[in-house]
This record gives structure tokens, sequence and C-alpha cells, in this order.
């Protein structure tokens, strides 16, 4: 992740071609590095720039005439004034993009509210606010929230086997609530007696001046405004913001507004892997397609110095203000999707430049509308932006003279107005691309409409009734025009997901291009109303679960009596060193949680698929003392409640001075990957053990706050939803590092765990706001991944993303800006798939159904593909391939013998990292660069010498064998790897007694086929069309640290079984 703390060239100098990948020396702030796509910073343009092309030109003339053509695609009328044109033969300049046809235009004229002279800016923020619940939703008001949780139907005693049948009846799951995001996660907003609490923060909350105090969003798209040198570009989408700080094309102080077409991205060279797509895409920044500043910045540091502040930072929007001399000279409120961009003034003198310059200047001679003048402003790549003043001499305006904002153009990229102005400017991007003359006429009367009133913030409501879930995004605004609606811009989910009053407020012809997630369409309205089924998430629980037959815990007897003898090993740790207690005490959140949720899982196996009781309860014994560790924060390196932001972070970085310690932790990366193991293990915990729960809620509870926290204002500890974007409809897993390319996240699968994992907290301790709130969010998580992480031949995200990229299956890292098929940790086509699959829960085969498996499996696995993956990536796509295969996954893992248990290496963190190249610095504790401790402090061993239980097992495929194996055996030395196996008599290949080679078991696999023709294990015949997993080659040792044979095994026998009852 590049941590840009200086740049080794201009950032905004012009570029010819993309320039190569910087590795700046703190790159180790997050993961292990690979090389990425590069970043980009500069205007990018098919020649170089001229002298006469950019900077201020003071002293060139102005040419005036009138215009003589008038059309509806927003050209020149004869009642607009050309006040500045340019011969574009002086400068470089792109063709004009093509544009298209679209659909009925729209025009909305408002009355004027005048402004007041106390507060320059108060008049133009109104009263806009979220309406209540019961006045949001007029098609579908919400009933009022019932106070009272679902009542739990389990018996409380811990010993009683629990019901994975949620939510029962006159539950969670049928009631209908009231906003689900008016509710705390917990009404006990204490913090854990074990976490300390950290006054400061290594990073400084730069510039951030937060009137309402409590904690600051780390994850969000605006970070970039208060992190490092704050001038790194800021997406809102469609549009991109900047403070270029003096320097660039534009050599402006003010704030930079750029909107790049799909036409203008960047495509890389072919990806690696042979399938013919390129490895990414991207849109260029730095452009500063046009500069809103004003004259006193422009002095830059001749005055005093120009500042960057911000407040009011909430989820989805921003208040930035420039000051020069200390006094406020520029503030834009800045909204995720805001159709325009505002900038207001306090008697300045604005100054608006272009780092592209312009071929043209027109000033519409008309009322427009009352209070507002209109500027056209064509850049030199053949863009036209409208530039829109609100205020000025309102008096002039209304005698219909000329007044208000009124610029001298100064050249080929420069206009300055004549006068002092206190007021608005407000920028719309007219449609370019191939969106046709008719688009660029609707979008025009669109912004006409809009002008004059502008978006300040986002509120968020929603609620579920019965299978429909809602969630609705109010936007607050201001201004003159207060009765004006606002243009806003929906991605391609939400105009999927619109209800169908929303969706008629939608001008489907005035579309603009996003960087990474398609094309945006406007939208007029103050709020958006979003529906989701929520039926398959609310029909999950803890065990296997397909969208066909939902929970699955039902397997053959045969499957039963194997899996056990698999679960006895892994559960109890027959192999020394290898117990719970040792592999879950780990230095790192995100391996500790792993390997915690490993046992979780055989957990829910054994308990409430293999309906084993004794050897559960032992298993949950110690799965509570191994998270007791952590509970009680006694880990290598416990948390800390970070008072500086707000949240709960590693102590690492404190403790090392490494920014990448625990990837990252400590800097808020990847709390929703690190936090959701923990918070699945608990909510398996308490799903065994209710009485469990009651005394260890508030630890989880707090783990949940951190990542999930519905509301600031009634928990001020945490900002809300510290990683999941409810606009973009996933998380940002990037925390507090600038980037030059935004927020980004990896593992698609690990952000669906993390929410999956939160509804299961949910359901296991009835919270009933959390479970409806988790079921809504993982339904509109899996219409988010499905546009822009995951591509199958049907899912959008085939249509949504380019297609010269798009045969890649999966995005790899998703940037704000950019989509690179890579990892931080390596290019191997194991690590960039499979990173998009692990953990194996009940919600996977939700989000990746079986035509994309299938579809990735034979592009990527097929004919022995898997077999070449390194350690536990090949359990990772076994794992994967059960969903398409079972039958075939079975006889795999059923081969592979008993896993030694060691935290492996698959995961969106390897465990055998590769150094990162240019590091030059280690992390302060006797390891590699970027790489943590393999092991931590271990707490006392325990080591039992009692045997396990002598028991006769009918293994399906496997011969009858009395296992004898004790808790404190070691294998064998041997030639290879030898792993006890149960159920494998004597191999005769000089192993000893239950043991067989972990890379020659071929007898085992050749037992196990046998054993399924003959049909003592009923198994349906798999699709042809499926290509078959290569049998054989794969040892237990190919396991990643938080999956397990038994989980697998029965995963795959839950399948099977399913299969053959639907084919019978």
């Amino acid at each position: 992740m590049s941590f840009l703390q200086s740049f080794p060239f201009s950032p905004f100098a012009i570029q010819q071609a993309v320039s190569l990948a910087i590795i700046p020396e703190s790159i180790r702030a997050k993961r292990h590095y690979y090389p990425l796509a590069p970043d980009w910073r500069g205007s990018l343009t098919q020649k170089e720039s001229t002298p006469e092309s950019s900077g201020a030109d003071a002293g060139a003339s102005t040419n005036v005439r009138a215009a003589t053509t008038s059309d509806d695609a927003g050209n020149l009328s004869a009642r607009d004034t050309v006040i500045s044109d340019i011969n574009p033969d002086e400068l470089y300049k792109t063709a004009p993009r093509p544009i298209s046809k679209t659909s009925p235009k729209m025009a909305v004229t408002t009355p004027m509210v005048a402004p007041s002279p106390s507060n320059p800016f108060a008049p133009y923020r109104g009263t806009g606010s979220k309406p209540s619940p019961a006045s949001s939703q007029s098609s579908h008001p919400p009933k009022a929230y019932n106070q009272q949780p679902p009542q739990n139907k389990r018996n409380s005693n811990s010993n009683s086997k629990p019901s994975d049948d949620y939510p029962p009846s006159g539950g969670a799951g049928s009631a209908t609530g009231g906003d689900l995001f008016s509710t705390p996660i917990t009404s006990d907003l204490s913090l854990p007696a074990c976490l300390q609490t950290q006054p400061d923060h290594p990073v400084p909350r730069k510039g951030i001046k937060q009137s309402q105090g409590g904690a600051i969003p780390t994850n969000k798209f605006h970070a970039n405004f208060f992190l490092g040198s704050q001038s790194s570009t800021v997406w809102t989408h469609p549009y991109s913001l900047q403070w270029p700080k003096g320097q660039g094309d534009s050599g402006a102080w003010g704030l930079a507004v750029s909107h790049a077409d799909a036409s203008q991205r960047f495509f890389g060279d072919q990806d690696p892997n042979g399938n013919g797509a390129v490895r990414w895409f991207g849109s260029p920044v730095g452009r500063a397609d046009v500069v809103l500043s004003e004259e006193e910045l422009e002095k830059g540091n001749s005055t005093g110095g120009v500042e960057l502040t911000t407040q009011d930072v909430k989820e989805r929007s921003v208040r930035m203000q420039l000051s020069s001399g200390g006094d406020v000279r520029l503030e834009a409120p800045v909204v995720q999707g805001m159709g325009m961009v505002t900038a207001l003034y306090k008697q300045g003198t604005p100054v608006i430049k272009s780092g592209m310059g312009w071929s043209m200047v027109t000033k519409a001679m008309g009322v427009m509308k009352p209070g507002v003048v209109k500027y056209r402003l064509v850049l030199n790549d053949g863009a036209t932006w409208l530039l829109y003043a609100t205020g000025g001499d309102v008096s002039a305006i209304k005698r219909g003279e000329l007044g208000g904002l009124d610029l001298d153009v100064q050249g080929k990229n420069t206009a300055v107005a004549k006068g002092s102005f206190t007021g608005m400017l407000q920028l719309a991007k007219l449609p370019g691309g191939g969106n046709g003359t008719e688009g660029v006429a609707d979008a025009e009367k669109l912004f006409d409409a809009a002008c004059g009133t502008y978006a300040t913030g986002v509120e968020l409501s929603g609620s579920v009734d019965g299978q429909k879930g809602r969630y609705t995004f109010h936007f607050q605004k201001e201004g003159l025009a207060s009765n004006s609606s606002l243009v806003m811009f929906a991605l391609p989910h939400h105009q999927a997901s619109f209800s169908s009053e929303t969706a008629a407020k939608m001008a489907s012809s005035v579309k603009l291009d996003t960087t990474t997630k398609g094309a945006a369409v406007a939208v007029v309205g103050d709020e958006w109303t979003m529906e989701e089924d929520v039926s398959k998430p609310m029909s999950m629980g803890f065990v296997p679960w397909t969208p066909e037959a939902g929970s699955v815990k039902t397997i053959s007897d045969s499957a039963k009596e194997y899996i056990k003898t698999v679960a006895q090993q892994e559960l109890l740790g027959t192999l020394q060193g290898q117990g719970m207690l040792n592999q879950t005490d780990q230095p790192s959140m995100y391996y500790g949680g792993k390997a915690l949720a490993k046992f979780a899982a055989i957990l829910v196996a054994v308990n409430d698929v293999l309906g084993d009781t004794d050897l559960g309860k032992k298993g949950l014994e110690q799965l509570k003392v191994a998270f007791a560790r952590y509970a009680e924060n006694q880990q290598k390196y416990p948390l800390v409640y970070d008072q500086g932001w707000g949240g709960i972070v590693s102590s690492a970085s404190y403790t090392t001075g490494d920014s990448g310690s625990d990837f990252g932790n400590t800097y808020y990366n990847d709390h929703h990957f690190h936090y959701g193991y923990f918070i699945y293990t608990g909510a398996v915990l308490a799903h065994l053990d209710p009485e469990w729960a009651s005394s260890n809620a508030q630890y989880v509870n707090a783990l949940v706050r951190d990542v999930a926290n519905p509301s600031a204002s009634l928990d001020p500890h945490f900002p809300a939803f510290r990683t999941f974007d409810w606009y973009h409809g996933h998380s940002w897993a990037h925390g507090l590092y600038e980037s030059s390319d935004g927020k980004d996240q990896e593992s698609s699968s690990e952000d669906s765990m993390h929410v999956y994992a939160l509804m299961m907290w949910a359901q296991a301790t009835n919270n009933q706001a959390l479970y409806q709130r988790s079921a809504l969010q993982l339904s509109l998580l899996r219409r988010s991944l499905n546009s822009y992480y995951l591509y199958s031949s049907s899912n959008p995200g085939s249509q949504i993303q380019p297609k010269e990229f798009t045969p890649n299956k999966v995005a790899g890292i998703l940037f704000e800006n950019k989509v690179d098929h890579v990892t931080f940790f390596g290019n191997k086509k194991e690590y960039i798939q499979g990173i998009h699959m692990l953990p194996l829960l009940p919600h996977t085969m939700f989000i990746r159904d079986k035509e994309f498996v299938k579809e990735e499996w034979e592009q990527y696995f097929a004919g022995g593909g898997a077999d070449q993956a390194e350690g536990g990536w090949k359990g990772v796509l076994y794992g994967n391939y059960a969903t398409i295969d079972p039958k075939g996954a079975w006889e795999i893992f059923a081969g592979a013998g008993v896993p030694s248990g060691g935290v492996g290496d698959g995961g969106s963190q390897p465990a055998d990292p590769v150094p990162a190249p240019g590091n030059g610095t280690g992390t302060g504790n006797g390891t590699a660069p970027g790489t943590v401790e393999p092991t931590g402090t271990p707490l006392p061993t325990t080591t039992s010498t009692t045997s396990l239980p002598t028991s006769t097992v009918s293994t399906p495929g496997l011969t009858t064998l009395t296992p004898t194996t004790t808790a404190t055996a070691t294998p064998t030395s041997t030639s290879e790897p030898t792993i006890p196996v149960p159920g494998v008599p004597d191999s005769g290949n000089g192993t000893t007694n239950g043991t067989v080679s972990a890379m020659t078991s071929k007898m085992a696999r050749r037992t196990i086929r046998r054993a399924l023709e003959k049909g003592k294990m009923k198994v349906p015949s798999v699709r042809a069309s499926v290509p078959k997993a290569k049998r054989g080659g794969f040892s237990a040792e190919n396991l990643d640290g938080g999956a397990s044979l038994t989980w697998y095994l029965t995963w795959c026998a839950a399948l099977v079984d399913f299969e053959s009852a639907s084919t019978e």
C-alpha cells in the first residue's frame, strides 16, 4: 500500500506514458508488497504541454464575439456570449468525445430564497435534515421498533444441544422493526475493563476541526483530505477532488475537480496467468480539469500559508475548507455521489483555473434562474463543464442585467472574477464518451434545474419486513433554492435495487463513467430507497448451507463415523505441540482469529452435524480457554482503545514502532477481517453455551462496535461502520495511510465473512436489530461483490467492468481508482483467486454461486491446476471446488490424512510472506520486513497423556480400525512426512501402525473410491460439464490455518447428502 510521504517526482507532471510503480519506504504499512499497477500522477494527454498551454497568462487578450448557433445539445445559443475563444491549433487537444441519445428532458424552476447578510455561509445552508422514519418512506412506512428482543427458545443449560433453526417463531426474523440504524449494538456503552486507553495515535488528526467531538471515520473515501500530504485524490464518484497545493499543470491552490471517461482509462499488460485479460485498469489522477480557487489562496504561502481543514467528518460526507492567513476563503461540502461540486465563498474573489486549459468559455445572457449566472467551459480534451454562480449582485440579475459572477478570462487556463463575490460556485460535467447529443441536452436541463441547491450529508435508515429489507439514503441539502430537488449519481448496484418510487426518479440518459464501478446514472430527488431480498441470509445458521436446501445437517452414518475420527485428532490435538492452545496463541489478531475460527467450525461440525456431544464438550472447554486469552487481553500484543481516532487497535505498532505490525491493525487496516474471525468464534461459543455469552458479551460486542457501530451519535466511542461503505456496498480494508489511488480492499470473501459473523453473533445472542441489519448488509454485499469483484458470464460484473479485464474472473485488489489482478503478497493464480474464496462458511454459496465457481475452476484449476498450488492454498481451492463437486472433493480430503494443525499459509495475510522489496527496514522484532513473529508467548503447556476413547468405526471407503493414537504421540520419522490417518491400516510402505505417508497415501484414496463405487456412501453423479479435480496429490499439510479437515469433510458430506436426496 502506497503511503505517500513524499513524491520522487512532481506528482502532477504531464506524462506521455503511465509512470512506473513507486515503492515508498513505508510500503510495509499494509501486509506484504507485491508490485502493483502504477499510481497515476499527472495530466495525461496525447501531446506534451507547451508554455502556452499551462500556467497563468494574465497578459492574454480576451476575444468576445456573439454566438450564432443554437440547439438542444448544449451548443451556443444567440443569447450566449463567448468571452474566450481560443484557436485549438495553439494547444494540444484531444478530439471531442462522441455523445449518445437519451430519454425525456426535464426542467424544474423554483423561487429564490434571499440570503441573510449576518453569516456569509449560512444563507446557503438550508434546513435539510433526515426525515422521521414514518415520513421518509411513504410507500412502506416502518412500524414501531419492538424493544423486546426475540425469546431464546434454547434451554440455557450448556449441556443441551443447541438448535440451528433461526429465527424462532415470533423471533427476530418475523418481527417488523423500525429504523435498524437507530439501535446501538448494546445498551452497555462502556468498554471492557481489560482494554487500556491510549490517549494518542501515531497518525495525527491533521486539520480536523470536529465540533461535535467523538470518533473519526478511518477507512472512508475522504481520508486523503486529512492524511499525509493532504494532496492525494478523493473520489466521490463520478467526480474526483484534490488539493494541488500550487503544483501541477494548474499551479493552483484551490479545489481541483476532475472526471475521467471510460475512453480515458489505461490498461496494463496481459495478465501472466494466461487468461487473455489485462492485469489492471485505471484512470489518470492529478488532471485538475477545473479548479475552483480564490485570489488570496492563489497567493499561496506569501500570505501566511494555505491550510486545508475539515469539519463534520462523517461516513458519507465532509466539509473541506481552504484558508489563507487564518481566514477561510473557500468551503466545499463533499458528499458521495454528488451531482455537482459546490464551493462557497465569503467576500472573496473567485479564480477559476484548468490543468487541461480551455478552448472556449461562454456566459449565458438570459435569466436562467433568479440569482444564478451560468458559464460553459469547453476544455482542450473536448469535455464541457457547466459553472453556476449563485449569489453576488442579485438585484442586477433580477433586472435582467449581467450581474452576479463576472469572469475575466486571463489566458488559456485562468479566469478571475472582476469583483468580490459571496455565494456559491457549482461545477457539473456534461456526459461524453458515447452518450450522445440527446443525453447532453437532458443533462444540462437537469443541472440547470438543480443549481443553487447542494447536498451536505447523507443519513441512513433501514428496515426489514418479512423477506424484504430496505435501506434509504436521506440526502441533507442546503442552498438558496431550497425547494429544488438534488441531482445525485447512483452506481450500478443502486440502480438494480431501487424501489419503484426511486427508479422513477432516474434520468437514465444522464450518465457519467466512474473509475471502477461502471456508469453512474443521475437521480433527481432528495432520498433513495434500495430493496434487497433477505430470505436467504435469514435462513442461514451455523451448519453447511446451500441456496437450494438451506441449512443441511443430515449426513450418512458412515460419513459421520469417519469424520469423528478426524475430529478427535484435530480438536484434541493428538500431535505434540499442536494442541488448540498452542495453535491459537498468535502474536497477530489476524492469525489468532483464524485459528480460533478453525476450531469453532470443528465444534459446529461435531455438535450440530455429527451429534457427538461428549467430544464437543471437551473441545468446547478448550476453546473457551483459548478465547479467554484474548478476551482477557493476555495475548502478546494486547488491544488498546485509541482515543485519538476512536477505536480498538492492536498495541503492536505502539510496541514495535512499525506501522505495518500485525498488518497495520494499529493503523485501522483490516479490522473487519481480524475481528470478524473473533466475532464468529464468539457466536459459536454463545450458540453452544448461552451462559458463556452472558459473561463474554461485552468483549465480543466491543469488537462488533468497532467494525459495525450503526450510529456514531448513539455510540460515540466508535465511528459508524468503520470499514463497510453503504454507498459502495462493500468494505474498504485500507486504514490511516494516504493513498494515491484511494481506499482499497483485497479479500471480498473475508468481507462477507465478517458480515456473516455479525449475523451469527446476533442470532446466538438474540439481538434483533443487529440480526436484521446484518442480513440486509449481507444481501447488499452479495449484489455489490457480484457487480464489481466477481465476473461470471451471468454476473452483472461481467457487463459493468471493462471487457478487457473481466476474463480474470475476480478483481484481485479493488481500489477506488483502479482494479489490479494481483495480491499484496504475490501474483500466483491460487493467491489471486483464492483470496476471494476463504474462509468456507455457510454464507459462501450465497456470495459465490455454482456457475461462477464452475467458470473460474475451468479457467484456472481444472486438469490438475489446483494440485500445483502451494501450501494451504491447495486446501482453499478444493474447499471451493466442493461447492460444485462435493463427491470429488470428499475423495480428495478423505485421503489426505490428519493435519499437523499449524497455522497455514492461506489467507489475506500469508504465513510465509516474501519481504517487501525496497523496504530497507525490519519490523523491530527480529523478523523480516513486513512480517510478524511466527509464534507468541504460549500459555503453560497442558499435555494430556490420556488415550483417546477406543472405538471401532466403519468409515466410508476405509477399512475398520481401532484407533490407539494418544494425545502425546508423534509421527514416526520416515523418508516422507508421516501423519496419523484414522481408519487406515498399516500401509505396508514402511510406516508404523496407523500412519501413512502424507504424500503417498494412494491406498487410502483407492479404498475410498472403491467404497464409493460399491455404494457404501450414497453419492450422486456429478454433471459431466463440471471438470473433475485431479484425484490424489493432496496432503493434510495443504490446509490453510483457518481450515480443518473436519469442516471440509462435513461440508462435502452435507452437500453430497443433499444432492443425493434431490436426485432420488
